[in-house]
């Protein structure tokens, strides 16, 4: 080795994801010094994705849902001459109206519809939580399609109950 240096040709750690919200100078200059000293690397390309925020599911909607269509299902809907309650009309909706895989427009980064457990066999692990505004307003709209085709007459509002 005498006096000659070896550089060892080594892997880069793996990038920890960043998401920037810009809403100001301060975001956007961070963002501008990050990119030129950002890794190139053929075998494990970075992905850079600018989009706008999606907006996320607000805590009301889930109250709502609750005591608005999921009740007016439960307790009106009839199939095969029984009613079924609201938590169990709420797994069958997820199963069919939650979206199969992540859309930046109507769910959180990283959802997931289903998942394995470790004997193998598939759950859904999806939640409604895990939908953008606009992707609760699309899965309530199919929920009341389908109560409506059972002849499901809902309520303006959960205080429209009071007074019916």
């Amino acid at each position: 080795m005498s006096g000659q240096i070896y550089l060892m040709a080594s892997k880069r750690e793996k990038f920890v994801q960043r998401s920037f919200r810009l809403v100001g100078e301060t975001a956007l200059k961070t963002l501008m010094a990050l990119l030129p000293n950002l890794p190139l690397d053929d075998e494990r390309p970075l992905q850079v994705l600018i989009r706008e925020e999606p907006k996320i599911r607000k805590p009301d909607q889930n109250s709502l849902m609750w005591a608005g269509p999921l009740k007016d299902i439960a307790e009106q809907a009839y199939v095969d001459r029984r009613t079924f309650r609201a938590d169990v009309w709420h797994e069958h909706f997820k199963e069919i109206y939650l979206p199969e895989e992540f859309d930046a427009e109507l769910t959180k980064e990283g959802y997931r519809k289903y998942d394995f457990t470790p004997g193998g066999k598939r759950v859904l692990v999806g939640s409604t939580t895990e939908l953008t505004v606009k992707g609760f307003a699309i899965y309530l709209q199919q929920i009341e399609a389908f109560g409506a085709n059972l002849g499901v007459q809902f309520h303006a509002s959960p205080n429209d109950r009071a007074a019916a």
